[in-house]
């Protein structure tokens, strides 16, 4: 038994595939691809000169340990609620809240820690609120 082979010179590469793949990559790495674009403010700002005020100005100072325990002007509270720091927030102020308010957290303070004061002085409607800062001293 003699089977004819059937010759044919009709080779033909169908590319759908092949541009499909191509498509599916350039889509990836448009997706993937992130753009920086970094702006820089050049500020010059202004000098000031003027005498420290001897006026006392009465602060409510909320203080932050590291543990993120709360103390309002040195006096620590009994826990770390929301409700009890606004109610010592309020106490303290007598309901002022025109007061200036000042965070003072340790650099090592739960970030919660520090959120939930400004949470707390946020709802009471302390409008003006100060973190304290220390001078950078190169490290």
């Amino acid at each position: 038994m003699k089977f004819a082979r059937q010759k044919s010179n009709d080779i033909s590469l169908d590319l759908t595939p092949l541009i499909d793949v191509v498509f599916l990559l350039l889509i990836f790495f448009m997706v993937s691809m992130t753009f920086d674009r970094e702006t820089v403010l050049n500020i010059d700002l202004p000098d000031a000169a003027g005498e420290q005020s001897n006026v006392e100005v009465k602060v409510l100072d909320v203080q932050i340990s590291v543990e993120g325990k709360y103390a309002i002007n040195e006096q620590p509270l009994v826990d770390q609620q929301l409700k009890t720091l606004k109610a010592a927030m309020m106490k303290i102020s007598d309901g002022d809240t025109s007061m200036p308010l000042l965070i003072s957290a340790d650099r090592n303070a739960p970030h919660h820690a520090v959120v939930t004061a400004m949470d707390a002085a946020g709802q009471l409607g302390f409008s003006h609120l100060s973190i304290a800062t220390s001078e950078n001293s190169g490290n």
